[in-house]
């Protein structure tokens, strides 16, 4: 068993403890709000906050929040679970700009959690580049990278226990490469990161030595979020487009030999911010936007968005059932047994719930958060 986390439930002060494996983390924007599609900076905002959530029980139950940095600004990839789960590490794309209310600022922070500790609590506060907006840490737990969307960089720090050291800052192809998330290959010895230049950078990794390859991978339009089967054996990215009315797509890249390839495309419904493989990696589900953020009265803007979850098999996608889920969904996830899917919603500010058979989705009680849920982490199998 794992350290016990505090549950601040209310005015309660309980303890419960969580088995390795059942965590799921949910960063939460309250500084930025989408109203009748239009997302702007509230004067006096509250903090931006961190969801600790028990999975083994059913209902998932939240076991602490707390004040930390974080936002919405970039894929729903600015929250890391360490393997052991004892610590996460949350990033801040954009913040409230102080000497303009109302405005928001591109932010580089980079916070330690120490899930252990009992409230759990920010250890370590340290800085990236400009628009920090994707975090990753490494199969090992000795490094960790942070994609600088704004700043056009990539950071690589080196980690010891749970405190964070720079170690370099690799500068890509100017501001525009727009470096968005960004998940290490299971032997940790590559890791991807994807862009706003239409790439997907493969980066060779050899201790704390980062360079990136020569060859990227093309997905395409504007790839942002990533992830890697429990296997290795491939990798798959949401590819936003324009986000604008126009239908999106998700590859599916092998990694089992290199050069690592596209080798299956599929359509979805555009804005795919939301990507996850299964445990087992049968499945990936995707959470899409479906120009649910735009005003009503945008023609093309519709009253919810669209989860789609595809089998993997054999090298390709194949669509298995979709559901209706909230406006300007985030981040989704599947919980460590695969029974269940989660859906983050920024502006219902909820997590929604959905039991899953291998066929069908059945909804469940959403989970509430204290602002918009903007990003999500669990542990890797």
């Amino acid at each position: 068993m794992k350290p016990a986390v505090a549950a601040l439930l209310a005015c309660s002060a309980l303890c419960s403890g969580a088995a390795r494996g059942e965590l799921l983390l949910s960063a939460n924007d309250a500084h930025s709000v989408n109203v009748n599609g239009v997302t702007t900076t509230p004067v006096n905002p509250p903090p931006d906050n961190l969801s600790v959530i028990d999975m083994a029980q059913n209902p998932p139950k939240t076991l602490a929040t707390i004040d930390v940095p974080t936002s919405v600004a970039g894929p729903p990839m600015a929250v890391a679970l360490s393997h052991d789960e004892s610590f996460a590490i949350v990033v801040s794309a954009n913040k409230p700009d102080p000497k303009n209310p109302g405005k928001a600022i591109a932010n580089d922070e980079v916070s330690v959690v120490d899930l252990t500790a009992s409230p759990p609590k920010i250890v370590q506060t340290t800085h990236a580049g400009d628009g920090a907006a994707g975090v990753a840490i490494s199969p090992d737990g000795k490094l960790a990278l942070v994609a600088n969307r704004a700043a056009g960089t990539l950071s690589v720090f080196t980690l010891d226990g749970k405190t964070l050291t720079p170690s370099a800052t690799l500068e890509l192809a100017g501001k525009a490469s727009g470096p968005c998330g960004v998940v290490f290959t299971k032997d940790g010895k590559n890791a991807l990161l994807t862009r706003d230049d239409n790439m997907v950078s493969v980066l060779n990794i050899d201790g704390d030595k980062v360079t990136v390859a020569p060859r990227p991978v093309i997905t395409g339009v504007h790839p942002y979020s990533i992830d890697v089967t429990s296997d290795g054996k491939f990798a798959a990215t949401g590819n936003m487009g324009r986000s604008d009315a126009d239908v999106s797509t998700v590859s599916l890249i092998d990694l089992s030999k290199k050069p690592y390839r596209v080798v299956d495309q599929a359509a979805v419904p555009a804005g795919p911010e939301g990507l996850r493989f299964s445990p087992d990696g049968k499945f990936l589900v995707i959470a899409s936007q479906d120009n649910s953020n735009k005003p009503p009265s945008a023609p093309y803007a519709t009253d919810h968005g669209v989860l789609r979850v595809f089998s993997v098999k054999d090298g390709k996608l194949a669509a298995v059932v979709d559901a209706p889920v909230g406006h300007w969904s985030q981040g989704a996830a599947f919980s460590p047994n695969g029974k269940k899917i989660l859906v983050q919603n920024m502006v219902e500010r909820n997590i929604l719930v959905f039991g899953f058979d291998g066929s069908k989705l059945t909804p469940e009680a959403p989970i509430p958060v204290n602002g918009g849920a903007a990003a999500i982490a669990i542990a890797s199998p």
